[in-house]
């Protein structure tokens, strides 16, 4: 038989659902960011959205597994705009430049996800491990920058035979030092990374710097 459509009635309580858990997520990543894993307290989460600590289990188990999903939300949204750019329709240096851009765009809105991420790596990713798709979610923007490194070797501009994993780091180095660094290396040398005035030159600089190692400039001749 046939499954039903949904009623009208169970559609307001499946889109109050989403909702619910959507909330959970923002107010968790929050939590998460600001005490760390083993700060956070579900029990504050629940006050501030005013729900239960009952209910945020019922959604998502326990704090562990609440605290997976959040950096499966994070690690995601960066993977789906990593995804947008069309590398068939961009020329090589163009397609890597905009992967740098969006990339320090990203982490620059995103300073949750910095924090995040830091804290993961306190914990020697132990939490990360255990969700398959975060495990799996860097064969994307692996595949993505292995596109444009083979259209660029085939074209001429990229004269540097890199590696994908490389070029990610190299990008994603710049990009996650700026927000991750910024108070400790404003206090050591007196400049604040993210100010205004800096930002134009800082985003040109992470395109220019790997399209400057991809197309070999500045090597020994």
């Amino acid at each position: 038989m046939s499954s039903q459509p949904a009623t009208p009635a169970s559609g307001q309580r499946q889109r109050d659902a989403d909702r619910t858990r959507a909330e959970i997520l923002e107010v968790a990543q929050r939590e998460f960011a600001r005490h760390g894993y083993s700060g956070a307290r579900v029990d504050d989460m629940a006050a501030l959205m005013r729900t239960t600590k009952r209910m945020i289990y019922y959604y998502f188990g326990g704090k562990e597994k609440l605290y997976l999903a959040v950096l499966e939300k994070a690690y995601g949204e960066v993977r789906n705009l990593e995804s947008t750019i069309d590398v068939q329709h961009l020329a090589p240096v163009d397609a890597i430049r905009t992967l740098a851009e969006l990339t320090f765009d990203h982490h620059e809105a995103h300073e949750d996800f910095i924090k995040l991420v830091g804290i993961e790596n306190i914990h020697r990713a132990e939490h990360l491990r255990k969700s398959e798709a975060l495990v799996n979610l860097g064969a994307p923007v692996v595949e993505l920058i292995s596109q444009i490194l083979a259209a660029g070797r085939a074209s001429g501009d990229f004269t540097v035979d890199a590696d994908a994993i490389d070029v990610h780091m190299m990008i994603s180095s710049f990009c996650f030092f700026r927000i991750a660094n910024r108070h400790t290396f404003g206090a050591l040398f007196g400049r604040d990374i993210t100010a205004p005035e800096h930002r134009d030159r800082y985003r040109a600089m992470v395109g220019e710097m790997t399209v400057a190692y991809l197309t070999g400039a500045g090597r020994g001749r």
